[in-house]
């Protein structure tokens, strides 16, 4: 995809001097990591307690949610997208740059602990097909995600700093990447952020490392508000009214089958592949069902005041009224809620409502937050649920026992600092 560099010789080049005037510095924080209880050590807090994130963000006009990660030693603040549709959880960082976007930190400066070739976490997140590596000393990466943007660099390890709720601190050592090359679609404006967490199913991603040093189960629940921000949080201390199991789909959270309900009525469409992925700001059924929503939707609105808005660009479906709209609370009598009906469980339904598919944008208007996914590049049969509507509930992906759950929820929570 990108040039590859021999990242071990610049590494050397690039921390020669900064580590000859770090030593007392790192030796602090190394007894204040060795302080904290060690997810190896007999008296580990282990799977007995989680750990919260402030989710900061929202769906328009932003278009991501975000938390902020403590990476390093000594740990220094990154804001990363929360990414549950990957696996690799990587920042921009200096090794050095050959192409880095505008970010909010500075970039993180690697440390020596490189992952190798041969060593079998890059066997894995490679797999099925053999590691490709500029050295023997490294293990390179590249990845591409649906809306074209790109990322390239190393892996390497570093300690992750984590408070559990008991108020205890652990301080697991997990394998990430450092990205020394990114790249957005043509026109195309990235999020103001340092990396991405990926939370998806690989070996390589962030949870099942988490699980197999002992610190937490591989177990992530996403709570985003429509009003903005939110909470993460990693562990099992979670209860929720909803349960379905979940197939692995190339590591993504597949939840199988599910026929389309329009306002309580069938819409004919059934057997729809369904995944969840928090990494998309919104939601997309491929053209059939697409087009199906969009006539029904549009079907309602006959004899409404709502006309088409063509001149608001926010998204390829919006309306106006005789005013401008304050809030969704304006036009939800409009519209009709959406429901997927699982084949897979019995009588288990995730109802998005108009809040979960609608927008108010900057000019007023209302816009339909279900995007044409065959026009966006996602194939003929991926019907893909994002943040959109995941507003106001809480979404739990349990990988021990294969199943997300979901249930409504108050997500206008704050994380104690």
């Amino acid at each position: 995809m990108h040039a590859r560099i021999n990242f071990l010789l610049h590494l050397l080049l690039a921390l020669y001097s900064a580590f000859r005037f770090q030593g007392c510095a790192s030796d602090a924080y190394h007894h204040t990591i060795t302080a904290m209880k060690s997810p190896s050590s007999s008296t580990t807090v282990g799977f007995s307690a989680s750990v919260f994130f402030q989710v900061t963000g929202n769906v328009y006009p932003q278009g991501h949610y975000y938390v902020t990660m403590y990476i390093g030693n000594p740990p220094k603040p990154y804001f990363l997208d929360i990414d549950t549709g990957s696996d690799l959880t990587w920042v921009q960082c200096e090794a050095p740059c050959q192409n880095c976007l505008p970010a909010p930190h500075p970039l993180y400066k690697p440390s020596k602990d490189l992952v190798k070739c041969n060593e079998q976490i890059c066997v894995d997140f490679h797999r099925p097909n053999q590691p490709v590596c500029a050295s023997p000393d490294q293990c390179d990466y590249d990845i591409q995600y649906a809306d074209l943007g790109t990322s390239s660099g190393v892996l390497v390890r570093e300690w992750f700093p984590l408070r559990y709720t008991n108020g205890t601190m652990t301080a697991p050592r997990a394998a990430f990447g450092c990205g020394y090359d990114q790249r957005v679609r043509k026109g195309a404006t990235p999020p103001y952020l340092d990396g991405v967490l990926g939370l998806g199913l690989g070996k390589v991603g962030i949870l099942s490392q988490l699980q197999e040093l002992g610190a937490t189960k591989s177990i992530v629940g996403h709570c985003f508000s429509s009003q903005g921000d939110g909470y993460l949080v990693f562990g099992d201390q979670l209860v929720l009214a909803t349960w379905t199991p979940y197939n692995e789909m190339d590591n993504h959270y597949s939840l199988g089958t599910a026929e389309l309900f329009v306002g309580g009525k069938t819409s004919g469409m059934k057997g729809l592949p369904i995944l969840f992925d928090s990494g998309s700001t919104y939601t997309y059924f491929s053209e059939k069902p697409y087009t199906v929503i969009l006539s029904l939707l549009m079907n309602d609105l006959k004899g409404t005041q709502l006309n088409k808005a063509d001149e608001d660009k926010s998204l390829p479906i919006c309306w106006k009224g005789s005013k401008p709209f304050k809030s969704i609370q304006d036009v939800r009598n409009l519209f009709k809620p959406i429901v997927l009906s699982f084949g897979n469980s019995k009588n288990v339904r995730f109802q998005i409502d108009p809040e979960g598919y609608l927008i108010i944008t900057a000019q007023g208007n209302v816009c339909l937050g279900i995007l044409n996914g065959t026009e966006a590049g996602l194939g003929d049969d991926l019907n893909l649920i994002g943040d959109v509507s995941f507003q106001d509930k809480l979404i739990i992906y349990d990988n021990v026992k294969k199943q997300i759950g979901w249930a409504p929820a108050n997500c206008n929570v704050k994380i104690p600092k």
